[in-house]
């Protein structure tokens, strides 16, 4: 199950959201980042992060060859400078889009980005209409759905519950 922040892009006063446009972050490893980190950087107009990634690059680059280092521990440090953009891959993306003003608006998990886009929207549509059902039930509501002994996966999904914690009224 992969996690995702969910960004929405800088708007104008009073103007609707487009959810077209919002972007969903995937946490974890890139390994489009990792294998060819300058053309993953252009291809999401990191324009900082490829400058700062060429400026290390060059720099870790001279001051091994300076230091009379062989050309395979050169090509270690290269390696190990790539495995670090791959990992932090989702950090360079944020960092990008928080300094564009875009606004970190949730967090969502799913097995797909379409299993996360459909449950952030859900989620969303729900609370713009002011209801959120499987969090604000009454308990008359909640007998009418039946007990059960235990919740299901169903129900901690709708309610994207992180633990099983109880809510708070409720006997324990």
């Amino acid at each position: 199950m992969s996690v995702y922040t969910v960004y929405e892009p800088p708007r104008a006063a009073g103007a609707m959201a487009e959810p077209q446009r919002f972007v969903f972050v995937r946490d974890g490893f890139s390994l489009a980042a990792f294998l060819l980190a300058p053309l993953w950087m252009i291809w999401h107009r990191q324009w900082l992060v490829l400058v700062l990634y060429l400026l290390l690059m060059f720099a870790v680059d001279g001051t091994l060859r300076a230091l009379g280092a062989s050309v395979v521990l050169v090509g270690f440090a290269g390696a190990l400078v790539s495995l670090l953009v791959g990992l932090e891959a989702a950090t360079l993306r944020r960092f990008t889009l928080q300094r564009r003003r875009w606004r970190n608006i949730g967090m969502v998990s799913g097995d797909r980005l379409e299993d996360a886009e459909l449950r952030f929207f859900a989620s969303w549509v729900r609370q713009a209409d002011g209801r959120d059902d499987t969090r604000h039930a009454s308990k008359q509501d909640r007998s009418q759905q039946g007990s059960m002994a235990a919740p299901s996966a169903a129900s901690a999904e709708a309610a994207d519950v992180v633990g099983l914690f109880p809510e708070p009224g409720e006997p324990r």
